[in-house]
């Protein structure tokens, strides 16, 4: 027998490990401190409303996922399981590169190279698991409009998991990593998203 699956009670454990990251990040923020101290951390200031926001942004496309489809499966279900997974340690780097951006961390060369490509894997990592569900969804649908939506944010996303492996690829070869290149390289995103959505938008249908 069938039983159906209640995406409500997924959300909710979701919603509650995105919560158990903030209060990670918050954690490591180091609050004891008097007030003047925190003032003059300002780097850790920085990188730790970058991650928040960061970690917020993520929120919102997991939110938007549900509000589209809400379909769930025990794919869905496992894919977001990793998504989850990747999310609580995916903060932690992502503040160690902020700050070496800052010119906080002290890092070699070595180093930036290996932190580059530990943020560009779970970046990709996570928007693969976002571009896995929608195209699941996809699969599923039957209603041709929403379809077309699925099916649109299943590629837009696979994009963001096309330049984190083009990040991991610069990385790893040292191309450009005094200018910061593996990270510039995500301002791509921008005119490949834009072209993706008026090709798709002249090939099927407009899509939300």
């Amino acid at each position: 027998m069938n039983v159906p699956h209640h995406g409500s009670r997924l959300q909710a454990f979701s919603d509650g490990v995105f919560a158990f990251a903030a209060t990670l990040m918050v954690v490591s923020f180091d609050l004891n401190s008097g007030v003047r101290v925190l003032l003059s951390q300002w780097a850790d200031l920085v990188a730790f409303g970058v991650s928040f926001f960061v970690l917020v942004a993520l929120w919102v496309v997991h939110y938007n996922y549900f509000r589209r489809s809400g379909y769930v499966d025990y794919w869905i279900i496992t894919f977001n399981s990793l998504l989850l997974f990747v999310v609580l340690y995916y903060v932690f780097p992502l503040k160690s590169l902020v700050k070496s951006w800052l010119g906080e961390e002290g890092l070699t060369r070595q180093g930036l190279a290996d932190l580059f490509q530990l943020y560009s894997i779970g970046f990709a990592l996570i928007f693969l698991c976002y571009s896995l569900m929608y195209f699941r969804a996809f699969k599923k649908e039957r209603g041709l409009d929403r379809g077309m939506t699925l099916l649109f944010y299943a590629r837009h996303f696979f994009i963001y998991v096309l330049m984190g492996l083009a990040s991991v690829l610069l990385s790893f070869l040292g191309a450009g990593l005094e200018y910061g290149l593996p990270g510039f390289v995500y301002a791509l995103l921008g005119p490949l998203c834009y072209a993706h959505s008026k090709w798709f938008e002249r090939k099927f249908t407009p899509i939300d």
